[in-house]
């Protein structure tokens, strides 16, 4: 749940206006940060994919991402298994209704946050806080691919990579890396910012009978 998280705060950094060429890794960071200021809220339809990295297992999900500043966001999963993972901003829940269980845990503080969830509530800057790199490899035609490693250890992450369109510098992919050799990667389509997406989706009213897992253990 911390990994989605921080992938919607990476998310967010992802939506700006093409700068001015030539650019180098941290121009472009700076014009995410820039961009990021203004973002008030998004959404966009996505396709997440996960390989292990242990036994090499791929998985991928699709559905439908909404962010609003400060810190609430909600995953809407549709395929292959619905599931639904909400922050309004003080809690975190994460729904699966095929198990009919509720887990529920805290918003982690600012100073338990990983480096990428403080950009949700504005507290982070980009270029302060990663070693900002273009990523390894050629990137794709009329895209810049950044590589972001965190400037002090982070215990969900080991680095992230965005691709962003070169004219309207818009997203179209974000992989998280973790230790273990695992990636996740979101591709995002239908991204559109500052909608005026209303409070009342990232309320979450617990489902009648369901398993409420918490930090403290587990009831009905």
């Amino acid at each position: 749940m911390r990994a989605l998280a921080l992938l919607s705060a990476a998310l967010v950094l992802s939506i700006a206006p093409a700068p001015a060429q030539p650019q180098s890794p941290q121009q472009v960071a700076a014009a995410l940060q820039a961009k990021y200021d203004k973002i008030r809220d998004f959404s966009a339809d996505f396709t997440q994919q996960y390989e292990s990295g242990v036994l090499r297992r791929k998985i991928t999900e699709r559905g439908q991402l909404q962010v609003k500043k400060p810190g609430k966001m909600r995953w809407d999963y549709a395929e292959p298994e619905k599931k639904l993972f909400v922050s309004d901003g003080a809690r975190i829940y994460l729904w699966v209704p095929a198990d009919n269980q509720v887990t529920v845990s805290d918003v982690p503080k600012q100073d338990e946050a990983t480096t990428a969830v403080l950009f949700l509530v504005g507290k982070g800057d980009l270029t302060r806080d990663f070693n900002v790199s273009f990523a390894a490899g050629p990137a794709a035609a009329g895209t810049y691919a950044l590589r972001l490693d965190p400037k002090l250890p982070e215990r969900d992450y080991d680095w992230l990579e965005i691709v962003v369109d070169q004219k309207t510098m818009q997203i179209r992919s974000l992989t998280a890396a973790d230790r273990q050799g695992g990636q996740s990667t979101f591709h995002l389509a239908n991204l559109k910012e500052n909608v005026g997406i209303a409070d009342s989706m990232f309320t979450f009213r617990i489902p009648k009978g369901a398993d409420v897992v918490t930090a403290g253990g587990t009831a009905r």
